[in-house]
């Protein structure tokens, strides 16, 4: 049982000399979905809050992104959250692209899917209220709505 504990440690400390890059892409003011949209402030705080750590090139680190294993976890959902759906880069997107975002934005929030429930454990800030989804809900659809109409033309 000791030497297993002994391997576990050196194991442990060995990985630690494996440590993610926490390097954001540089920022593209004009591109962000929070700036193209025009966003009130209260939605935008909502979205920063409880989305931008892991669908933007503007995540915040937490304190055990230092550790491995848990670094690379990290790493990895930050970097599947991003291609899946990055705020930053949102005008690169072509609009029907845009709609089907929003649209998934809608669907994860209604479903209580987003922001995930392991999240809330470092960010209790980001946890939403119904009231808080309904928020985010009626403002996704507004701007599907507008980007569809503008489709349309």
């Amino acid at each position: 049982m000791k030497k297993v504990l002994v391997v576990f440690l050196v194991a442990f400390i060995i990985i630690q000399f494996f440590p993610i890059d926490k390097t954001n892409p540089a920022p593209t003011p004009g591109m962000d979905f929070l700036t193209i949209k025009n966003t009130p402030p209260e939605i935008a705080k909502l979205i920063s809050t409880s989305c931008y750590d892991c669908h933007s090139n503007e995540t915040k680190y937490p304190w055990y992104s230092n550790f491995a294993p848990s670094s690379w976890f990290l790493k990895n959902h930050i970097s599947e959250g991003r291609k899946h759906l990055n705020f930053s880069t949102f005008a690169t997107y072509e609009p029907k692209r845009q709609a089907h975002k929003l649209e998934e934005c809608i669907e994860m929030v209604e479903k209580k899917e987003m922001p995930l429930e392991s999240y809330y454990i470092g960010h209790q800030d980001a946890k939403l209220t119904d009231e808080q989804r309904k928020l985010l809900i009626d403002y996704f659809k507004k701007e599907k709505s507008e980007t569809e109409r503008k489709m349309a033309f």
